[in-house]
Parts: structure tokens; sequence; C-alpha cells
């Protein structure tokens, strides 16, 4: 071989090296095994990586070399995979696990717990939590003190109930992650511990991973423990948290910033028609669109011309045409084209293609429709709602499943003036069925997992009531991106529009007043005591009381209720509820019991005798509270002064004074000296009795015996006297209602 010939070769070698675009920065790692380490991360000196949150690694001691990252706190994350271009990692995370014996003892337990960096989040879009067994209840929290939990749960009996390639709830279980999500706890639970599962299921499994990635087999149900199982999952990293006008210019030459979706940062890009790294000073390089022969990205006819981010498509000589117009091409200048056959048959196959791609496009479309519904159905808990109700007789014939199409015929697709009201849990639409029932749909916001819980929590809670004065729950609808209840139509509004709407220009009278706190009062006993399992409102107030044309009380919305297991007397829970029907004692303990709800219904027996609100401006800073207004009425002997004209003109005086200190006991601080709601819808239909046969006014002790106990007040020259003192607890209450 010649010397020139060498030197020609050894050119050609040195371009080619060249024109490989570099990932790492100088004289840095780039692999780590098979795996590539592109600049921002890092191996070795602090030049290599950005950060310490991108430091690698390189684990040459195991089986297989892998970079790990370290988290911190002990969780280290071998990683499979990093996409500079997406701003994606897949890296590889242990699977919980709980198996048992025969006889239902745990053998192997292993709770998975993982914490990423403040860079790095797990991809919504990507991932799935997946739980594998026939006895299972899979947990994932977030474990950095969000209080978010969500989970699924996979029941079967015998693996002829179970489809290989389903992962519904038979077998294996599915649910989606949310937004942001880098703290998590995954656990295991387990009804029968196995035990009716055992000959071909002795073990659950639960793990975060890439969607992409498992596909379910009746196989996976036989597998046993004692060894590390692991699965991929997708992370999404940023490289700083900042908007990209507060980050400037950081991206390398021909690159884009880029704002994360789940607002975590931003992300460096190439340009189009860029390749390479754009964290390095160099940037993204041109990429060479005609340097491949073998995949000219022009007609054969023509010749590619390279440019900065693009190329261009010029004509050979002897060929006449625009090389550049895509699949026409050059056309050599000796032969007339024969245009009209060509174009005719461009025009017929044109059709037929549009025809075809119509079809086609119409039937993914419908396929798209069918399994968006099925993962609605999914992801808004019907899987886990199904499971709940479908052990309770009697709930089918109460409870329907609607589809989206009726529901949209019902409301004129949920035309805005179909609303008939709104709040903190979503709109109330009304509508008219194909059977011409007048309903009223519930439609909740975007909600995250613990307002699906709530949902779910609201029609288990619903299907299970059969009372007069609770609204009647006829159905749901899972297949839309947020879940609908549908409910009887009540026509008269809310207690609360009623009582302080000028809309509502005639008040109700004052029989009427004490029936609807009997009514419901009634209710709330009901929900507490006469009930299988008893169920906590947590959001009593008047705009949760509905009115139909006869003014009879029906008791709504149950987001916020839970049901109490019979040996529990009280709960640890979030406060939640109404500003200004919130229970003190609640507020400052984070424990929920019946008597929270007395405290909530003593507001509205004010609210029905003053006809005030229970929060407004327009009162004193000291009396913002409808309730430490009222009660501060009662000790200032003015409580005659503060009730509303129609109740004082209409009602009987020694009957108010009865019902006032029934609200004033509801309102008691502290939650033992209040009355059970049993005791108050005893006292009220007492009450009620004294105003249907007024002549048991005349005897002083019957009336007081109706009344229950002895009330210690008297009445002075129109106003009432009390011989209890709030003290110091009506100090403390005023600073909360503040």
């Amino acid at each position: 071989m010649g010397w020139s010939l060498k030197l020609t070769i050894l050119l050609l070698c040195v371009e080619a090296a060249a024109s490989v675009t570099p990932l790492t920065m100088p004289g840095c790692r780039e692999y780590c095994g098979d795996v590539s380490i592109p600049y921002p991360f890092g191996v070795g000196d602090s030049i290599c990586f950005k950060n310490p949150y991108f430091e690698l690694y390189c684990n040459e001691s195991s089986f297989y070399q892998h970079p790990v990252l370290f988290f911190g706190k002990g969780s280290n994350v071998p990683i499979l995979n990093i996409s500079l271009e997406l701003g994606l990692l897949k890296v590889d995370l242990l699977q919980a696990r709980d198996c048992y014996d025969r006889s239902g003892i745990s053998v192997d337990r292993f709770n998975q717990w993982f914490a990423f960096a403040e860079f790095f989040t797990l991809s919504q879009t990507r991932n799935k939590f997946t739980a594998i067994g026939c006895d299972t209840i899979a947990f994932m929290t977030d474990s950095a003190g969000e209080s978010f939990t969500t989970g699924c749960v996979s029941v079967c009996n015998s693996l002829d109930n179970v489809t290989g390639g389903v992962c519904s709830g038979i077998g294996c279980c599915q649910t989606p992650i949310p937004t942001g999500f880098r703290n998590v706890t995954m656990s295991l639970g387990s009804v029968f511990n196995h035990t009716n599962s055992f000959d071909f299921n002795p073990c659950s499994y639960a793990f975060l991973a890439d969607q992409e990635w498992f596909n379910f087999s009746r196989s996976d149900l036989s597998s046993t423990g004692n060894r590390l199982r692991t699965a991929p999952a997708v992370v999404e990293f940023v490289v700083e948290k900042k908007t990209c006008e507060e980050a400037g210019n950081k991206c390398g030459p021909n690159s884009k910033c880029s704002y994360s979706h789940d607002g975590a940062g931003y992300r460096c890009h190439c340009n189009l028609g860029y390749q390479g790294n754009p964290y390095l000073p160099q940037g993204c390089q041109d990429t060479d669109e005609c340097g491949d022969i073998h995949n000219n990205p022009c007609v054969k006819e023509a010749q590619c011309i390279n440019t900065k981010g693009n190329y261009s498509c010029s004509c050979r000589r002897g060929y006449r045409g625009d090389g550049k117009v895509y699949g026409i091409g050059c056309i050599r200048g000796t032969k007339a084209f024969p245009i009209m056959p060509v174009v005719g048959g461009t025009g017929l196959s044109i059709l037929f293609l549009l025809a075809c791609g119509s079809l086609l496009y119409y039937t993914i479309k419908k396929r798209k429709l069918i399994k968006l519904r099925q993962k609605f159905f999914q992801q808004n808990g019907g899987l886990l709602l199904q499971q709940q109700i479908s052990s309770r007789r009697g709930v089918s014939d109460i409870a329907k499943i609607f589809s989206e199409e009726d529901l949209k015929k019902a409301t004129n697709n949920f035309d805005e003036s179909h609303i008939i009201g709104q709040g903190g849990y979503g709109r109330v639409y009304k509508g008219i069925l194909p059977d011409k029932r007048v309903v009223a749909i519930k439609k909740s916001k975007i909600m995250d997992q613990s307002q699906i819980l709530q949902f779910i929590n609201e029609v288990d809670i619903l299907s299970q009531i059969n009372h007069r004065n609770v609204v009647k729950l006829l159905g749901c609808c899972f297949e839309t991106e947020v879940p609908l209840l549908v409910y009887e139509f009540i026509s008269n509004g809310t207690l609360y529009q009623h009582l302080h709407n000028e809309d509502h220009a005639s008040p109700i009278p004052w029989e009427k007043r004490l029936r609807i706190a009997a009514e419901t009062a009634g209710a709330l006993a009901y929900l507490h005591s006469a009930h299988s399992i008893p169920v906590l409102h947590r959001d009593m107030k008047t705009a949760n009381i509905l009115l139909d044309d006869n003014y009879i009380a029906k008791v709504s919305d149950f987001g916020a209720s839970r049901l109490v297991p019979m040996d529990q007397t009280q709960m640890t829970t979030l406060v939640q509820g109404t500003l200004g029907y919130l229970d003190p004692e609640c507020f400052h303990t984070g424990q929920l019991t019946d008597k929270s709800d007395v405290y909530s219904f003593g507001v509205v027996l004010a609210e029905l005798l003053t006809g005030e609100e229970p929060l407004s401006p327009e009162r004193p800073p000291e009396h913002k509270s409808l309730a430490m207004y009222f009660l501060s009425s009662i000790k200032e002997n003015r409580l005659f002064e503060i009730l509303e004209n129609e109740v004082l003109n209409e009602g009987n005086r020694e009957q108010l004074m009865a019902v006032a200190m029934l609200a004033k006991r509801c309102l008691k601080l502290k939650g033992e000296e209040r009355p059970t709601m049993k005791e108050v819808a005893a006292e009220l239909e007492g009450l009620r009795k004294i105003q249907q046969h007024p002549w048991v006014q005349g005897n002083q002790e019957e009336t007081e015996y109706l009344l229950g106990e002895p009330s210690s007040y008297s009445i002075d020259n129109g106003n009432a006297t009390g011989q209890e003192s709030l003290g110091n607890d009506f100090i403390l209450e005023i600073d909360i209602a503040r």
C-alpha cells in the first residue's frame, strides 16, 4: 500500500472521529457498562457532572456494570438508560412483596421505600402502580409527609377466573400515580393471608414500573418470595428548579430551553436539525442529513446538499423539475409527460385513500374512546367501588350505572344554563333522563387521588342509606374524566337560600323552621345510631339541607363523610368542613366524633332562630362567628333582641327559649357536654308536639318533661336569663372563629 493511500485513509479516520458529537466533558468517563453517561451526569471528578445531584457511581463489582444514582437517605437507584432529549432516566426499582405459608403465617415481607432528590420526579404519564396477587391490597404512600395514599385491590379464588394480559382487579390491578411524585412507600396487605389461594398464589407483589414494560401473565401468580425482584420505572429530571426566564441563557449553542409540564424546573433540547448535548459549552452540532448515502432524503434523481440545521435537494444535469418537492422528483426533459392519465389515476387513488383513511380514522377514534372510558373507569375508582358495594344486598336496586351519553343528553352537554349549584367538590346540574325523570347530577372538579377516594366514599355511604330525609342516590357514571353522581332532584333549593338570599321574598314560617330542624336532626340521628355502620356527616350546614315543594328537609352532600367502625368512638382525621360550622374541639385535637355534627347542627339552629349568616363581616369582629354572637347574646340577656322578627312574632316565647337553650347545649366547647343527635331529635319532636297541642303548655312540669332535662333559664321582661357561664371557653372559641 502506497504512502499516499495510507495518508488518505488516516485523514478519513481522523475526520470521522472528529465528526462524532461528544456527550461528556473532556477527559470524563463516557460509559458505565453499556449505559452512556452524558453531561450533566458524570462519574469521577466534580468537573464531570453539573452538581452533586447528578453525580453517578459506576458499580463495577456486580454481576453486570451499571451506574448508580445516590438520592440520599440510603436510597440508591441503578440506572438502565439516560435520555437527554426526553429528559428521562430509566431506573431499576425493587418490588414490594408479601408471602405466606399454607397456614396463613407471613414468611417473607418486604415493604419498598425510596426517595428521589428534588431534581427528579416519577413520570406520571409513563409509570403505573401495579399489584399482583389473588388476595392482595396494595398501597402506595407519599412518604414525604404529604398524607397522600392510593392503591388497588386484586382478588380471585381460582386460576380459571384469571385472564392473561388483563390487569383489571382479578389477579392483577393497576392505578395511575400523581404528578410530581418522588417520595414513595409501597406496602401490601391481605384479607385471608392467601389461605384461599395458597396452592397457586402464595405471594403478593407491588411495584412502580413503566407501563409499556409490564404484561400480566397467569404464571406471575405462582412466583414465590425469598429473592429480589425489580421493575424498570421512568424518572423525569430537570437541571435547575427555575423557569427558562429565571435561568437566563443557560443552554448551549443551537439549543432551546423548555419548562417541565409539572412545574419542577427547566431542561435543554437541541434545535431541529442539530444533535448532541445541549448542556455542554459547545452545544449541539449540525446533523448531516446527506451523509448517509443509503438513506438519501431526496429522490434518487436529485442531489442532497447539507445546510446548517437543514438540507436542500437539487436536480442533477439532464433532469428537470424541483428536487425539493419530495415524491415528484426530477423528470427527464426529452420525453413528454402523460399529464391527463396520471392526473386522472392520481385523483381516483386520492379519493380511495381518503375514504380508507376516514374509515380508519373513525375506527381508531372509536377504539381510543372505548379505551379512554375504560381508563377513566379504573382511574375514578370503579373497580374498587364495585368490590365495596357488590357484597351489599339490595344495592343494585338503588344505584344504577349511567352512560356518559345519557347524562350529556340529560343536561344538553352540561350546559351552564343547567347549573343549579356549586361548592367545594364540584357543580350540580339539573337534568331530564330519557324516562322523563328529573334528576340532579353532581360533577366533581378535576381531582387528585384523595378526592377520588372521597367520591367513592360518597357513593358507598349513600348506597347504604334509605331515609326519607336523606337525598336519594339514583346512580353514578365512571366513563368521564371526572366522576358523576345522579341524585333525585329536590325542587325548592337549599335552606341557606331561603334564609339568606334576597330572591326568596317569603320567609319560612317558624312552624316550618321547627319541622325542618326536627327532620334534619332525625336524619343525623339515624346516620349516627340507627344505621348499620355509624356515619359522620362532617359538613352539616344549611347549604346541605335541601327542601322540596312541601318544605320537607333532605340532608345532602356526603363527600366529606366517614363510616365509623362499631368499636371506635372517635377517629383521628384531617379537619374538614365549612368555616362557621367547624367544631372547635375537632379543630384543635383532630379527633372526630359524632359530637362534631352536633356542634354544626347547633349553628344551623342558631341560623333558623336569628336568620343571620354563620360568618358575617357586618357584625363586630368579636361577633363575626354566629356561634359566638348567639352565645354572647344569651349570656348578656339579649337573646330576643337578635331573633329574626318573623320568628319572634310567630313563635311561642317559651318554645323559642327552649330551642335556643338546646342550640346552646349543642355549641358547648367540650364535645362530652353536648347532647347526642338522638337526644336533640327527641327534644325537637317534643317541642313540635307542644306547638301542635297548645293545651300542653298549661302544665309546666309536663312541658319540661317533654323537653328533656329541666332548663336553667327564666324570662324577664321579654329577655332570657341563663344560669350557665361561658367563662374562658367563650374567649377561646372567639379566637378559633377568627
